[in-house]
């Protein structure tokens, strides 16, 4: 099994997974947090609820769809 150095594991798309998931969890959060400081709590969720949904979307459309999975023949 080949070892991956940081700067070619940071010129892959494991970056980009990994920046996708952190906006898709932790800044639908904050923004859903924000929203329900200032009152809009319904907005919010709403927010929170169209992030993480969305950023499930794009992982699956970017890297689950594409994989072969199949089983033996």
């Amino acid at each position: 099994m080949a070892e991956t150095t940081l700067r070619e594991f940071l010129s892959t798309d494991a970056l980009l997974l990994a920046t996708v998931l952190l906006v898709g969890v932790a800044g639908s959060g904050v923004a859903r947090w924000s929203l329900g400081q200032l009152g809009f709590t319904t907005l919010g969720e709403l927010v929170y609820i169209a992030g993480y949904g969305g950023m499930v979307v794009v992982v699956w459309y970017g890297w689950i769809r594409p994989l072969d999975i199949t089983g033996p023949e």
